[in-house]
């Protein structure tokens, strides 16, 4: 049989999956986030950030100087 993984929005999309499956009889595990949302965070702006022109592009042959 094949595992499903799915990635609900939101607590209620989360919350209704759960009901399915309890009412199919499905076994399923729940598994918190990985990342720190802090990390995440800074991630996501530091995108924004260089999609803004706010980064400073650095050539590879300049890393070993």
């Amino acid at each position: 049989m094949e595992t499903l993984i799915a990635h609900p929005k939101n607590e209620d999309q989360a919350a209704a999956l759960k009901a399915v499956m309890k009412v199919l009889s499905i076994d399923f595990e729940t598994a918190e986030n990985s990342y720190n949302p802090e990390f995440v965070k800074d991630i996501l702006q530091a995108r924004k950030d260089i999609k803004g022109g706010k980064g400073v592009k650095i050539a590879v042959e300049e890393l070993w100087k």
